[in-house]
This record gives structure tokens, sequence and C-alpha cells, in this order.
């Protein structure tokens, strides 16, 4: 069975910094691509970024280039989000996601 689980949400101010998490099992995680999604308040779910199995290829959506990092840690199981220069509209549930899945997600929310 496949299970994701997301951690290190929270509250932070405009220009903060969070670090997410994600847990993985129930598959092959080092032979797997991988994502990061979200979905702010009222909206639909929007593509955040993604990472190759070996981590070597990273893509970013423009609204978080050069401030969000995706990495992961293939001996843990393990995928990763650094958000940077937080903005208030970067306010969202974050999930990671592999093929159809996703985990219940990590509140993170950008506020003064």
């Amino acid at each position: 069975e496949v299970q994701l689980v997301e951690s290190g949400g929270g509250l932070v101010q405009p220009g903060g910094s969070l670090r997410l998490s994600c847990a993985a099992s129930g598959f092959t995680f080092m032979h797997s691509y991988m994502s990061w999604v979200r979905q702010a308040p009222g909206k639909g779910l929007e593509w955040v970024s993604d990472i190759s199995s070996g981590g070597s290829t990273t893509y970013y959506a423009d609204s978080v280039k050069g401030r969000f990092t995706i990495s992961r840690d293939n001996a843990k199981n393990t995928l990763y989000l650094q958000l940077n220069s937080l903005k208030t509209e970067d306010t969202a549930m974050y999930y990671c996601k592999f093929r159809s899945f996703r985990g219940q997600g990590a509140q993170v929310t950008v506020s003064s």
C-alpha cells in the first residue's frame, strides 16, 4: 500500500522559510519520479515541482522558481521541499505526489 506522509508545515511570516518532508513507503521510492503540488484555499490543485528518481533533474513552476528547492534522500525514502522567501500567496496545503497518490498534506500559512 502506497503511503505518503507530509510534515513540516506551519505558520511563518512573509520572507521566512520552511522545510517540508514527505516519508514514502509501499513502493520503490528510489526508482520513482516524485512531485510536490499545492492547493490554496478556494482554488484548484497547482503543480509546484518535480524531481527525477535519482534527484539529478528538477523542475519548478514559475511562481516558485528561485525560492523553492526540491530534493530527496533515497536512503531514507524521503522527499523534501525547501521553501524560502515565502509570500502570502504561497499559503496552501502542500502535498507530495507519486503517480495518482497524495498524502494528507502539510499546511503552510504565510502571514504577518
